[in-house]
Formats: structure tokens, sequence, C-alpha cells
């Protein structure tokens, strides 16, 4: 877990490739179909050294239509059933707070009780000024890559307006460039501004977390080569399962 552009997917693919792992995404809006860019799904990265690595929970979901924690939390423990019946490692990645705390808590929402999961929790820690900078790299490389078209798209396809708007963030900013309610650079300067002020609100579910709410997080800096990094992990996984 950690905040947005940490580069969450990329480690967590490596990490199941030294660990015969499959993915869980813990994402609220890489459920969707079409949303790729905007959601950053990243999917090259779950090939690694040429070996795809198994994910769960991405494009199960149409766009427009509504998707909330509950349904996400039947379909992890649908995906972690079928991952641990292989004889694999589940790795659940995202950075969802509700998401994640979710089945660690094991919140009830209908009377199901979840198991009690042996897990390992880490937190990918990136300095302020950098995950500034990443996030405006990323959403440099986004429209780059066409993300206002694939929005395009999607409101071509019929997806409501009104709905790829409480998506928030690259959906609601470029939506609303699309109406013609904002102009393009101030498009891009709010959203921008408001996805710095997404991944300070992810830190402060994080820490809630950890300070509030008794959750242990294992932050390991981004700075840290990444094979030293999976060597860490698998040394706090051998002391957690010992």
């Amino acid at each position: 877990m950690g905040p947005t552009a940490c580069g969450k997917t990329a480690f967590a693919a490596r990490l199941a490739y030294e660990m015969d792992a499959e993915i869980i995404s813990a994402d609220s809006r890489q459920v969707y179909r079409g949303m790729d860019i905007g959601t950053g799904k990243d999917l090259a990265d779950y090939c690694v050294e040429g070996r795809h690595i198994p994910y769960h929970l991405i494009d199960i979901a149409e766009a427009g239509t509504r998707y909330n924690v509950y349904e996400w939390q039947r379909g992890f423990m649908e995906a972690y059933d079928g991952i641990v019946s292989r004889g694999r490692m589940p790795i659940l990645c995202g950075g969802t707070g509700m998401y994640i705390e979710s089945v660690i808590k094991g919140y009830e929402f209908d009377g199901r009780v979840f198991p009690e999961f042996h897990s390992l929790i880490i937190g990918l820690d990136i300095s302020r000024e950098a995950r500034r900078e990443k996030i405006s790299q990323r959403l440099r490389s986004r429209l780059d890559e066409g993300m206002v078209d694939e929005i395009r798209g999607l409101i071509e396809q019929g997806v409501p307006t009104e709905r790829l708007i409480r998506y928030g963030l690259e959906y609601k900013f470029v939506t609303l460039y699309l109406l013609g309610q904002l102009k393009y650079e101030e498009m891009v300067s709010l959203l921008e501004i408001a996805i710095h002020q997404f991944a300070k609100r992810q830190m402060t579910w994080f820490r809630g977390m950890e300070e509030r709410r008794g959750i242990q997080i294992h932050w390991l800096s981004v700075e840290m080569p990444v094979e030293e990094r999976i060597q860490k992990v698998q040394e706090l996984w051998q002391k957690q399962i010992a």
C-alpha cells in the first residue's frame, strides 16, 4: 500500500514474481472496464521477466455503474480463496484505504464472518517532494498517452457524464473540460492540485490505520533498491509466519 504514484503496482508485481504469488487489486476505480489510463492500471507492469503475473478485481464492472466496498470485499474473498486453493500466495495491492482495511479488520456488512488473515502490511514510503514530482510527471504522461480521448470515448459510448464526474480526479476534471466548463490549461492545473490533495488524504488514512486502529504497517522507502526491498519483505514474512 502507499499513496498514488509511489510505484505500488510495479513493486507488487516484482514481489509476486519472486514469491510465486497472485495480485488482488485494492483500487476503487480499476474495477471499471475502459477506464485504463485515468486509473493507472499499468497492465504492462504485470509482466515480469517474461512471466505474466495473475491479477484479480481489475476490469470486472462496466464503466458508469456503481461498485462499492461491500461488492469489492465479496470479490476479494472469492479471489483469495481461489489463489490459496492453487497453493499460491495472495498479495493485496492498492491505495484505497477503506478497501484494504475492510478485509484486514473484517468489516461486517451482512453478518459475513471473515477469517483471521496471517497478513504482513507493507507501505511504500516516498518523500513529499518526490511524490509531488512523480504525480506531476505521471499526469503529463497520461495526457500524452490519450487520457482525454479515453474519457471522450466513454462519453460517446453512453457513460453518463454525471457518473464520470462522481468517479473524481481525472474523470471529473477531464469530463468538465469536455463539457466546455473548463479550459484545457485550467483543467490540467485543477486536476494536478486535486491529485496532490488526494495523496495527502491517502496518507492521512494510512496514519489513522496505524495510530488509531492499531494496524502495523512496515514502511519501506522507494529510494531503497528493489532487490533490497524484496529481501526485506521476505525477511519480515518469515518472521511473521515463524
